[in-house]
């Protein structure tokens, strides 16, 4: 893992490399001082040098000004550095997002992805800086503090550094700890930006049914769990913190006690104490910042791994040889065509849990097919297999005689245009919205596809007109509206085959008569797959499929299927028995 976290730095390495370049000038100044204080209390004062001693102090003085100097770009362009890293992995969660099959997103809460690409990588920035500069200047002043020290005593020496490995299997032995506890701490604030962004989400709906108090009972009882996780968490800190200052405030008394008494012995003098005196302050700075480097290493770590989580789902399969079509007629067949919703990997794959059995089906190039059935026997999961939104669990489907996983999933979903029941409209203008089209559209194909929609002329009353934000998800718009618009993006998209999931349920009679004729004059030579509910929508259909949880019970056109006096004949007289008397 942290092989795969170092090359994050490759971009970056230059601007890095000049970061750490400037940390070793930073540390070689901090060890300079207690050389040159060491030698004017030994040497320059009593002997009354105040020339060397007057170069020597501006000298310091020199070296901290430069010190200033290169701690400031160590502070500027080390976060710098820390901030495109946490950029680059945020954009490579978004690539794997929108590579990353539809079952991912049926089986993760929004807020928790949310979590792992905002919350999660944030830690990451300021370990990508602070910990290889902490861990570099640490090793540089430990390494040069020792070997200073050596050339004055080494005995002496070896006794002051006699704590440190006590100090690194301290480390040691609490890592797993914190490692554990930091993880759940970001577990648990996960679930609370899942629990508080389905609640924002849903707050027309809970004040409506006036479910605040139990919105807020859901939230309290998730805001616990992270508290009590973040408690534990700094438990943990406070003994790993509390151990490592007892560690170095004993290493105070022993400098003060081993040094005193080589002093008294005459071994060392008064300039060499004070340099073992000043060398311990600057031995502990280091200790201070393997510290700080360990605190920000657990944290940014585990937040690399739940972000090497989401980059270890595997993408959507995609056959190296696939074709790349550029257009498709729009003949579909299914072929002993079954399918599951992953539940239990565990679970037996038997016909009682396919949602669709084995089923066969042959849809000719520009021909409307109807499906109409009772709710959950999959209608609307047979329209996401056409586009490959999930994988078949048996059989096949072609088109065009290409077995749709011999094609890339982008041909293939560009020939397909999709109006669902439950309309998607992103955050920004009406323009933009009907644009997701085509991308490319021109403003009049725009215009086009709104006018065929029938709501160019409402988008027009507007006071900004095609420029109007609309809101989040749409907000400031009706049901219809938001439906209409949605029906513009399949008219600019202008695809071979159209799916049309309860397209028209969101409209009025009036205005579904307006779409409908619309709808029509756009399934003219293409492939058209209508799921509804209204039978009055699909009269005209060439055919319609009576689906149900056994399979296709009924298949035929409108004539043919009243006729039969079967299931869809019930549903007809039953939607339309008020007109009958």
């Amino acid at each position: 893992m942290i092989r795969k976290f170092i090359q994050y730095y490759k971009p970056h390495r230059v601007l890095f490399f000049w970061d750490m370049f400037c940390a070793l000038i930073v540390a070689g100044c901090d060890l300079f001082y207690p050389i040159i204080a060491g030698n004017i209390i030994d040497d320059y004062v009593p002997n009354r040098k105040l020339k060397l001693m007057l170069l020597w102090v501006a000298a310091l003085l020199f070296i901290y000004i430069l010190k200033a100097s290169l701690n400031w770009f160590i502070q500027y362009y080390g976060h710098v550095v820390g901030v495109r890293m946490q950029a680059d992995m945020r954009r490579d969660t978004f690539r794997r997002l929108q590579k990353l099959p539809f079952s991912y997103f049926d089986e993760n809460k929004t807020g928790t992805i949310m979590s792992r690409i905002i919350n999660d990588l944030m830690d990451i920035s300021e370990l990508a800086h602070h910990g290889p500069e902490n861990l570099f200047l640490s090793i540089i002043m430990l390494v040069g503090s020792f070997t200073i020290l050596c050339t004055i005593n080494v005995p002496l020496t070896l006794i002051i550094f006699l704590p440190l490995p006590f100090i690194v299997l301290f480390s040691i032995k609490m890592r797993k700890s914190m490692n554990e506890a930091f993880t759940q701490t970001r577990v648990e604030i996960a679930e609370v930006n899942a629990t508080l962004e389905n609640s924002i989400s849903g707050i027309r709906v809970s004040r409506a049914y006036t479910g605040s108090d139990f919105e807020e009972e859901k939230f309290a009882a998730s805001n616990e769990r992270f508290k009590r996780a973040r408690g534990i968490a700094y438990k943990v800190m406070a003994n790993f913190f509390s151990g490592m200052g007892l560690f170095t405030d004993s290493l105070y008394v022993l400098v003060l006690v081993a040094g005193g008494l080589f002093y008294f012995n005459g071994v060392i003098t008064v300039g060499d104490f004070t340099k073992y005196l000043l060398y311990i302050n600057m031995f502990l700075n280091p200790v201070n910042r393997l510290v700080q480097f360990y605190e920000q290493f657990q944290n940014g770590m585990t937040g690399f791994q739940r972000f090497q989580e989401i980059m270890n789902v595997p993408e959507e399969e995609e056959k190296e040889d696939a074709l790349d079509v550029e257009k498709l007629d729009g003949v579909i067949d299914f072929k002993d065509v079954s399918f599951q919703y992953e539940t239990d990997s565990d679970a037996p794959n038997d016909d009682h849990s396919l949602v669709l059995h084995h089923m066969n089906l042959h849809i000719d190039q520009g021909k409307t097919v109807a499906i109409v059935g009772p709710s959950g026997s999959g209608k609307t999961t047979l329209c996401h297999l056409i586009p490959r939104f999930y994988e078949l669990t048996g059989g096949e489907i072609d088109i065009d005689g290409h077995n749709i996983t011999d094609l890339t999933r982008i041909s293939l979903r560009k020939n397909i245009g999709i109006v669902a029941q439950d309309v998607f409209l992103f955050t920004g203008t009406i323009r933009e919205n009907i644009a997701y089209g085509r991308l490319d559209a021109t403003e009049e194909e725009i215009y086009d596809a709104a006018r065929k929609a029938n709501i160019h002329d409402y988008i027009l009353t507007l006071d900004d007109g095609y420029d109007t934000y609309i809101g989040e998800r749409g907000v400031k718009l009706s049901g219809g509206q938001k439906q209409r618009i949605s029906i513009a993006r399949v008219f600019l998209k202008n695809p071979s085959i159209l799916i049309l999931d309860e397209a028209t349920s969101a409209l009025d009679n009036a205005t579904e008569m307006m779409i409908q004729q619309s709808l029509e004059e756009l399934s003219r030579g293409r492939t058209c797959i209508i799921v509804a509910h209204r039978l009055s929508t699909i009269k005209n259909a060439d055919e319609i499929i009576v689906l149900t949880h056994e399979g296709i019970q009924e298949r035929g056109n409108h004539e043919e299927l009243l006729k039969k006096n079967g299931i869809y004949a019930e549903l007809y007289r039953y939607q339309f028995k008020d007109q009958e008397q």
